[in-house]
């Protein structure tokens, strides 16, 4: 896990950028004591008259703090302890007195603090390669310093909700260790080289269906973890004191595990419902299977047919009403098209509960059959995809190629089924019973 520390060099920042900066406020459970509260206070009080037109052209006005004051002040660096590591995100979109920062920056290195510029510049500059000229100079000078990195970025809503899903990776606790994996062939894919060394990374992050209201007690906060209004009961979590009326409230939130809201009302929260009656779903857009990205598929499949009849009754058939005549109509032409269909529902079908926040799913025709209904991750799911950049050294060549071609010519290519592919579970509990009953 890294400690980020947001810098927004606010004099060339303009007010309406500012504004959409301020729009990605975020919760998240970190491992340090974090207040949401305070967090959404601070950037919600972020001030949006220091932008200063002609700051990038001039020298800092009197009085003002530049970027260098700032990374050599030790404050920036002194926060958590030093077996964490910790990351500055440095927001702006230019830079003043390159020689100097650069200065800071070493200092910087040697205090183990990583730092990213983030230098947001207008779309016309990324259409033209248009680099401004104090952005071409100071990026060359810190070029070589290991501990900075300096990224360029077109501001636009999309690209910044990318920049926060990444600083969201580097929150994450150093537990969550990279996933490797080997993958083994029979035959050698060149050479004698039968095996592909490859990580896993998680596409997709489940969350929570809503925000339940909970009971909590007002002297720290903490949630009681069993709702009653037998006041006889109410114990303190922290201290385990009995706590009287007036010391819990009602009318608050959880989120997460631990991180409690007080609301004014209880309107704020809902508590997730089990389904008992039938699942809506609205069909919002249509899409192409042959470009749907598989990433974003989530959970279990969902075999769906139509009520009325079982999925062997043809459509021919003199009992098929009008609703089973629609399914398969649809089911046809949707299938023709190669679509699919989007739908949201406020149910989520992997817990089977009704919560406040909506899901997403796919249902995905067949030529004659039934059809499937897969959940789609929605923009809070979705994970950033891992860094990979392909050098001209990684340029397959056509021996590689040829011998790859070769390799895969020896595999046998069949229509998956499942029936043919046991995972072993029943010969292997039939095994376990076996010894059982010897054992007596």
């Amino acid at each position: 896990m890294a400690l980020l520390c947001f810098l927004l060099d606010l004099r060339n920042i303009p007010p309406p950028l500012l504004h959409r900066l301020k729009q990605l406020k975020i919760g998240y459970r970190p491992g340090e004591k974090f207040n949401l509260r305070d967090f959404h206070h601070a950037v919600n009080n972020i001030p949006l008259y220091g932008f200063l037109p002609d700051q990038h052209v001039g020298s800092p006005s009197s009085g003002d703090v530049s970027l260098a004051n700032l990374f050599s002040n030790r404050a920036i660096y002194s926060w958590a302890t030093d077996d964490i590591s910790k990351k500055v995100i440095a927001i702006c979109m230019s830079a003043q007195n390159p020689e100097a920062l650069r200065r800071s920056l070493m200092d910087a290195a040697e205090q183990c603090v990583a730092v990213d510029f983030i230098m947001l510049e207008p779309e016309a500059a990324f259409m033209y390669g248009d680099i401004p000229a104090n952005a071409n100079s100071f990026v060359n000078r810190i070029c070589d310093l290991e501990n900075c990195v300096v990224r360029r970025y077109n501001p636009e809503p999309q690209v910044l909700r990318g920049l926060v899903k990444r600083w969201l990776e580097d929150l994450k606790d150093d537990k969550e260790e990279i996933l490797q994996a080997v993958f083994l062939f029979r035959y050698p894919i060149i050479d004698s080289v039968k095996h592909i060394c490859c990580n896993l990374y998680a596409s997709a992050n489940h969350i929570t269906d809503g925000f339940p209201s909970c009971q909590a007690c007002k002297c720290h906060g903490c949630p009681i973890d069993h709702v009653t209004t037998n006041k006889v009961k109410w114990m303190c979590p922290i201290t385990s004191r009995q706590l009287a009326s007036s010391d819990v409230t009602d009318t608050a939130v959880r989120i997460g595990e631990q991180t409690v809201l007080f609301l004014p009302t209880s309107e704020g929260g809902s508590n997730l419902q089990r389904v008992s009656t039938s699942i809506s779903f609205d069909v919002i857009e249509r899409t192409q299977l042959a470009s749907m990205n598989e990433g974003v598929i989530m959970g279990r499949s969902f075999v769906v047919i139509p009520s009325s009849n079982d999925v062997e009754v043809a459509l021919t058939d003199e009992c098929s009403d009008q609703n089973t005549q629609i399914f398969y109509g649809l089911c046809e032409t949707l299938f023709k098209l190669d679509q699919g269909l989007v739908c949201s529902s406020s149910c989520n079908i992997e817990t089977m509960k009704i919560g406040t926040l909506q899901c997403y799913y796919l249902l995905i025709p067949s030529e004659k059959g039934p059809m499937l209904l897969r959940r789609l991750a929605g923009s809070e799911e979705i994970l950033p995809l891992p860094d990979m950049n392909r050098d001209c050294k990684s340029k397959v060549t056509m021996k590689i190629r040829n011998s790859v071609e070769t390799s895969l010519s020896k595999i046998a290519l069949k229509d998956y089924n499942p029936v043919q592919h046991e995972r072993g579970f029943h010969s292997k509990l039939n095994r376990l019973v076996k010894d059982s009953l010897q054992f007596g």
